[in-house]
């Protein structure tokens, strides 16, 4: 029993020691600064100016036509005559 009272008082004193006490807040402001230097990175800030989208063209070149083929000569159907 006496023992018990002797370990109980001996943690006391271990917790409340002014070494621990620092040591604890160091690890708890480095913790704190790795993680806020990680979500930076790998997550970006969004800019407070959002930026219109802006259509894409298409990809030919000025000056050239597009020809599009009637697609029914190639499968032999004719037109529908009234």
């Amino acid at each position: 029993m006496a023992e018990e009272l002797e370990l109980v008082g001996l943690l006391a004193q271990v917790i409340t020691s002014w070494q621990v006490i620092a040591v604890t807040i160091a690890v708890a402001i480095y913790i704190s600064l790795v993680s806020r230097v990680t979500s930076r990175r790998y997550r970006p800030r969004l800019s407070l100016k959002i930026k219109p989208r802006q259509k894409k063209s298409t990809p030919t070149a000025a000056g050239t036509d597009v020809v599009i083929e009637d697609s029914n000569s190639d499968l032999g159907l004719e037109e529908a005559e009234d």
